[in-house]
Order: structure tokens, then C-alpha cells, then sequence
């Protein structure tokens, strides 16, 4: 018998990398980005990209409602005035869903009044930027709500 001295220590075992497949990360890193506008799309995507995001998207409410359906999102940055189901409806089921209420959500409108977003925050954003935007504006506000 070997003294415990002598021995080798045991490899510690390793634990299997995470892969972008993973349930856990593919939440933590999943941002739906919801307009109706193709060009507003294509801009919230390259920033949400940029800091990490894999991007889905949706024209309206209810399409982005189904995503969420199917992989519950950490951040949702949608329009307020879409065809089919407004931002405001679609924010406000969209916490009532299970894993909901834990999902970011930014609206990105040209709603600017203060009405428009207490209304917003009331439905459940938990920050409001005001159409036209830019990059540095949209991250500011995203890195404000632990999101960038």
C-alpha cells in the first residue's frame, strides 16, 4: 500500500463546457428584438449582437408572443405601434407568461410623452428609449437595467 503522501493526487473531474446549445446559456444570451419595421430590426440587432446577444426578431405582438412560447428570452426590445398586437398588449402578456417576469424589456418608440411611458413602465418595461436612437443611446440604456 502506497503512504497518502506518496500518492498522486486525483484529477479533479471536469465538468462539461457549456455550449451555445445549452438551455441555460441559450436564455441567458437570447434577445428578441420586436418592430415592425425591417430597417429598426436590422439596427436593434446589430447592437444587441455587438454585446453578446443571439438575435431573434418578430413584426408584432403576437408573433413575438409565440417565440417566447417556444425559448423565453433574458431581453425583449420591442416597438409600441405595430399591426396585428401592439407593443403595449404584447408587453403586458408577456408578463403574465411563466419566465416573464424575469425577461428585460425595452420599448424603442417614437411614443415621447411622459403619459406614453408611465404607461409603458406600467405595463411592465423596465426602460423606454425614444425613437430616432442611436447605438450609444440604446447600450446606455440597456447597460442601465444590468442588460449590456
Amino acid at each position: 500500500m502506497v503512504p497518502p503522501e506518496e500518492r498522486a493526487p486525483a484529477a479533479p473531474a471536469a465538468a462539461p463546457a457549456p455550449t451555445p446549445q445549452s438551455p441555460a446559456i441559450a436564455s441567458q444570451l437570447l434577445c428578441l428584438v420586436v418592430d415592425d419595421s425591417r430597417v429598426l430590426r436590422k439596427l436593434t440587432r446589430r447592437v444587441a449582437e455587438g454585446i453578446g446577444y443571439t438575435v431573434l426578431e418578430a413584426e408584432n405582438g403576437e408573433e413575438a408572443l409565440t417565440r417566447c412560447a417556444r425559448a423565453m428570452p433574458a431581453l425583449v426590445i420591442t416597438d409600441w405601434n405595430m399591426p396585428v398586437m401592439s407593443g403595449l398588449e404584447f408587453v403586458s402578456a408577456l408578463r403574465a407568461m411563466p419566465g416573464g417576469a424575469a425577461t428585460r424589456v425595452v420599448f424603442c418608440t417614437s411614443n415621447a410623452g411622459a403619459r406614453d411611458i408611465h404607461q409603458g413602465i406600467e405595463a411592465g418595461a423596465d426602460e423606454y428609449v425614444i425613437k430616432p436612437f442611436d447605438e450609444a443611446t440604446l447600450k446606455a440604456k440597456l447597460a442601465s437595467i444590468g442588460a449590456a
